[in-house]
């Protein structure tokens, strides 16, 4: 069995003055990777001229997957919570493409757990298939409402994360 090679994916950024490795995607990624899954249908509208899902859809997906989760896992508050999450960086890899009426399932991992941060990796299946479709990242800085200023996780949010947490 030839060992998975590591695509060029390796992304690095200085954290409080060190180098910190973000996120290594293998060729592969398989669905056992991601404790947390939702089921996303297509729709008609996501389809672009070429007869398939248009790239920037994808990151809709991601942000669907990511706040159904902290809402029903972690009790975020999207209307009237104190704190919210930005979004502060994120990354699509596209493997294969998706087409209306084919269902998304979205994986969810988290590969850091900071104070104020959580940098979580999704992975796009096609209903019932081992390996993505597309693998990706997507960065959340959690702020206070009003002043945008960061603010720690809600132990709330950071109970509901933990056992999604592949590292640290």
């Amino acid at each position: 069995m030839v060992a998975s090679r590591v695509v060029v994916a390796v992304v690095v950024a200085a954290v409080a003055g060190k180098a910190t490795r973000l996120m290594t995607l293998t060729e592969n990624e398989t669905r056992d990777h991601f404790p947390h899954f939702l089921t996303i249908p297509t729709r008609w509208m996501d389809n672009d001229v070429y007869g398939h899902v248009n790239n920037v859809i994808y990151y809709s997906y991601f942000d669907t997957v990511i706040n159904q989760y902290l809402i029903s896992q972690g009790g975020l508050d999207i209307n009237q919570g104190e704190m919210i999450a930005i979004a502060a960086e994120s990354l699509c890899r596209f493997h294969r493409a998706f087409a209306f009426p084919e269902v998304v399932e979205a994986g969810l991992r988290v590969a850091h757990l900071g104070n104020s941060s959580v940098r979580y990796e999704i992975g796009l299946f096609h209903e019932g298939e081992r390996d993505a479709a597309a693998v990706g990242y997507f960065v959340h800085v959690f702020v206070d409402r009003r002043s945008r200023t960061p603010v720690a996780i809600p132990a709330t949010i950071r109970a509901a994360l933990t056992p999604l947490s592949i590292a640290d």
